[in-house]
C-alpha cells in the first residue's frame, strides 16, 4: 500500500469515507486477487498525484465482507468514488490509468488540470 493511501475498516469507514471533506476512492480488494496486485500500482500512483483533491482507501474484502455486501461489491477488484458520502461512481474490474482517471476526474473539485 502507497503512502497516500488509508486502509478502511469497518470501524473507520464512516469518518474515513462517508463523513470526508474530500472525494474518497475506495479500493475493494483482496490479496489472492490478480487483477488487484496488477491495479495496485495505479491507484498508488493516482492517490500520490491526486492527494490535494482525492483521499484514497484500500478496503480488503476478506476482513470486512460485510462491507463489500453492503455496497454490492460481487467481484473484485472494485473501486467506488464517495462524495459527500454517496456512491458517485463505480468501477469494476482492472482498467488502465487513463479509463480510471476519466470516471474519477469529473467528480473532483476542483477538475484538475490535465
Amino acid at each position: 500500500m502507497g503512502e497516500h493511501e488509508v486502509t478502511i475498516t469497518a470501524q473507520n469507514f464512516e469518518q474515513e469515507v462517508l463523513k470526508s471533506d474530500k472525494p474518497v476512492l475506495v479500493d475493494f480488494w483482496a490479496e489472492w486477487c490478480g487483477p488487484c496486485k496488477a491495479l495496485e500500482p495505479i491507484v498508488a500512483q493516482i492517490a500520490r498525484e491526486y492527494v490535494q483533491v482525492l483521499k484514497v482507501g484500500k478496503l480488503n474484502v476478506d476482513d470486512y465482507p460485510e462491507l463489500a455486501m453492503r455496497y454490492g461489491v460481487m467481484g473484485i477488484p472494485t473501486l467506488i468514488l464517495f462524495k459527500d458520502g454517496r456512491e458517485v461512481a463505480r468501477i469494476v474490474g482492472y482498467q488502465p490509468r487513463e479509463r480510471l482517471l476519466r470516471q474519477i476526474l469529473p467528480h473532483l473539485q476542483p477538475a484538475p488540470q490535465r
